[in-house]
């Protein structure tokens, strides 16, 4: 049996984007499309649905206030184009948060996290700890080879046009890559961009004032159009 899937959001390009990742996949179907939560939830009362794709900031009701309103509500991925709602969609539950535009390769990460999920919800299995889990490393090509680099050891990263520098824990990595490819292969739940250069894990943090966040000594700026986006995630811990 396929997985019916529910998109819900009000962006027509964001939907035609999601649509064809699932059009890829024979395990996928679509069940509906909605264009707001109150749609959704009148579809919802009358038809089944397996996972849904669902936006943050919709008119009438946000996604996160409808998904406030369901009892028991299907898997759920979140599609925003906003970071930094990602800790109050977990603490919600969602099963991912993907960021807007949808790559294809995150789309299969994040069906490959629903699919695992089914898998041990049919063995009736509690999840238990993954040595190696998809979200607690990442591949990064550098000095022609694949880097295999532990999330926990990033303290930040740092963009120089076609190029970033992550900063490690006693060592420097560099690879030719973009920010937003880097800001796509790390879990939204634990780095923040702060400015158009510099992407931190949050854990990392030892200081921060609306201008600038301090980690190992170093003053990074917040960026003017992201200092919201930041005081909204850092005050949220």
């Amino acid at each position: 049996m396929k997985t019916r899937c529910l998109l819900v959001d009000d962006e027509p390009i964001a939907i035609d984007i999601i649509r064809n990742h699932i059009r890829k996949l024979d395990g996928l179907e679509i069940a509906g499309i909605c264009g707001n939560a109150i749609d959704a939830f009148e579809f919802l009362r009358n038809h089944p649905v397996d996972l849904i794709f669902l936006d943050i900031q919709m008119p009438k009701i946000t996604g996160m206030d409808f998904l406030r309103t369901l009892k028991k509500p299907p898997k759920v991925i979140i599609v925003s184009a906003y970071r930094e709602y990602a800790l109050e969609g977990f603490e919600l539950d969602v099963l991912d948060y993907l960021l807007k535009p949808v790559s294809f390769e995150r789309f299969l990460k994040a069906i490959d996290k629903f699919y695992n999920q089914a898998s041990k919800s049919s063995l009736n299995l509690e999840p238990g700890p993954a040595p190696e889990d998809q979200e607690n490393f990442i591949w990064v090509r550098s000095e022609r080879k694949n880097l295999k680099i532990m999330t926990d050891d990033i303290r930040y990263i740092e963009g120089l046009k076609d190029y970033v520098k992550i900063y490690l824990e006693g060592r420097l990595v560099i690879s030719k890559i973009s920010m937003k490819e880097m800001e796509d292969k790390l879990p939204v739940d634990r780095f923040l961009r702060i400015h158009r250069s510099y992407l931190v894990s949050v854990s990392k943090i030892q200081a921060y004032t609306k201008e600038h966040v301090e980690i190992d000594r170093n003053i990074l700026p917040i960026g003017t159009s992201y200092r919201a986006a930041v005081m909204h995630f850092i005050g949220s811990l």
